[in-house]
């Protein structure tokens, strides 16, 4: 079966899968999944079971509270369906897909998850999973990626992991990294609970702390309510602020080139690369938060953020072959430092908060994306704060020391800013800057004297900034070079090197995921075991027994 085209603009009018209500502070995103609305024509999604599709739903809802709904202080989930929360991952979804969309199915809900909590712990916009049916698989994952979890007591409901025992794959969604890492539960409570098919219901869910709360179906809804709104006590979300509506992104699309309002990628497929430019605002920013907010949607950081993070995901997903990112950027740099300025001037306001978190998360799944990242700072860049974060996470990157001949642009310049210093983290919690410091990351703090000031190449190299600085003379062979090079390398290899090499220095419940299972699902995912014709993915469902191959690897 062939992967479809996959376009991840939507709005809630087209929702098939979620319905999404407001009530005051309390928002509810119920689960009723329309069996015929998959990607593909192939599958039902029956039990509330979930592909793409619905995923692309729930996380287009979870942008939409942030963003539009300010009073919004809790978001509860739950099914419209009796006795079913949700069966998680279609399995003939999964059985049908090829292993590319498999893998990128998975780290798209990991970062759909990883949005909720970050909604909880960041925004002040807290997540009541309201388990009313069993919760199977990523259905559960789903669960444990809110910040509360009150199951019905009624002797049926149950939750589990059971991709293990069925299918002979693990949990896609971090299931096994937040029952240990999030939830503290037990190493041999976690060992029974995912290789038990049928799972576990109410008092041992509880003791063993795979739910928080359980209410009886008499109770249930009250419980929900009372929890909901105890949860909205703790937040410090604006109960009368004016939401900024996100609208659909207007985009062109060809065979060689993508082109939105502030962000251009032009496809260079015989080096298998993407050469993208972002392009910098044409005024400096009303500095006021009316200024912002009368301009929502269409105000540069977060119009930027949002194309950007869209093409993000349609190269993933529909350009697979082309391996390489290329960042180049125009404008000026005063101009990016003044919205960057203005952002931390106003970190406490909500909607500015939003948006620094926006960029956090944008720049977060270009590193998690499973290509290689290169920059190429020139004249006309506009390499500042935020931006300059796309150097600074490249595995790559070439600033010109000098100008090109018969171009009468000054030498390039890179400029830091304090969104450089912090808000924008990795995802195991250090800064691109402190991560180009592996012996002592606290040498980066030093920097911070340099906000503002224009660095030419050479001052780049020294500060560490930057990989190489050519001149005119080697710009052009060095960089066709580097991209050759790249593009004979073996793709598999490529990218368990550079997941290896980005992420230096600590670990975090968020790293583990993508680290560990994206590299273990990764293999498990090809292996016969699984996905043969005797494997447990394939026979799901047939009555037949997997034959499996008993050696240990």
């Amino acid at each position: 079966m062939i992967d479809p085209f996959i376009d991840f603009r939507t709005e809630p009018a087209h929702y098939r899968h979620w319905h999404l209500s407001v009530e005051g502070a309390i928002a509810t995103l119920t689960l009723d999944v329309d069996e015929q609305g998959g990607l593909r024509p192939d599958y039902e999604l029956k039990l509330n079971s979930y592909d793409l599709a619905v995923d692309i739903e729930l996380a287009d809802a979870v942008q939409r509270l942030r963003f539009e709904y300010p009073q919004v202080r809790t978001v509860v989930l739950t099914s419209a369906r009796e006795r079913v929360f949700c069966a998680g991952a279609n399995i003939r979804m999964l059985a049908s897909s090829s292993h590319a969309h498999k893998v990128n199915f998975c780290k798209f809900t990991n970062e759909t998850r990883n949005a909720i909590e970050d909604a909880g712990s960041q925004s002040g916009q807290h997540y009541l999973c309201a388990i009313n049916g069993t919760a199977a698989g990523g259905g559960y994952e789903l669960a444990l990626a809110c910040e509360h979890i009150l199951m019905v007591d009624d002797a049926s409901t149950a939750v589990s992991l059971p991709e293990l025992p069925l299918l002979a794959v693990l949990p896609g969604t971090g299931g096994l990294t937040r029952l240990v890492d999030k939830r503290k539960v037990r190493r041999d409570h976690a060992d029974f609970f995912c290789t038990t098919e049928e799972g576990i219901r109410g008092k041992r869910a509880l003791s063993w702390r795979l739910i928080d709360e359980l209410a009886p179906p008499s109770k249930f809804n009250a419980a929900v309510q009372a929890r909901a709104a105890a949860l909205a006590d703790q937040s410090d979300r604006p109960a009368t602020a004016t939401g900024v509506p996100l609208p659909r992104l207007e985009r062109s699309l060809g065979e060689q080139r993508v082109r939105y309002t502030h962000v251009e990628a032009e496809f260079r497929r015989e080096l298998g690369a993407v050469f993208i430019t972002l392009h910098g605002p044409d005024h400096i920013p009303l500095t006021t938060i009316a200024g912002m907010q009368s301009q929502g949607a269409a105000w540069w950081p977060l119009a930027l953020a949002r194309e950007l993070d869209d093409l993000l995901l349609h190269l993933r997903f529909n350009e697979p072959e082309l391996g390489t990112l290329v960042f180049k950027s125009s404008g000026d740099l005063d101009r990016v430092l003044a919205y960057d300025n203005f952002l931390s001037a106003q970190a406490e306001h909500w909607l500015a908060r939003e948006i620094i978190l926006y960029w956090k998360r944008v720049l977060q799944r270009v590193e998690l994306s499973a290509r290689s990242l290169f920059a190429l700072v020139e004249p006309g860049s506009c390499f500042a704060g935020t931006l300059l974060e796309l150097v600074l996470g490249a595995d790559r990157s070439f600033m010109l020391d000098g100008q090109f001949e018969g171009d009468n642009r000054p030498p390039p310049a890179l400029m830091l800013s304090g969104l450089n210093f912090g808000p924008l983290p990795m995802v195991h919690g250090l800064t691109r800057l402190a991560s180009r410091y592996p012996e002592a990351p606290e040498q980066a703090a030093a920097l911070q004297a340099q906000c503002g000031v224009e660095l030419d190449a050479s001052a780049a190299e020294q500060a560490r900034l930057v990989t190489f600085i050519p001149d005119d003379i080697d710009w052009e062979d060095e960089v066709r070079i580097a991209l050759e090079e790249r593009a004979s390398f073996s793709p598999d290899a490529l990218t368990g090197m550079e997941a290896n090499l980005r992420f230096g220095g600590p670990e975090t419940a968020q790293s583990k995921i993508f680290a560990r299972l994206s590299a273990w699902q990764n293999w498990i995912f090809q292996r016969p075991n699984a996905v043969g014709a005797d494997g447990a993915l394939q026979l799901y469902g047939t009555g037949r027994r997997s034959t499996f191959d008993k050696q240990r690897v």
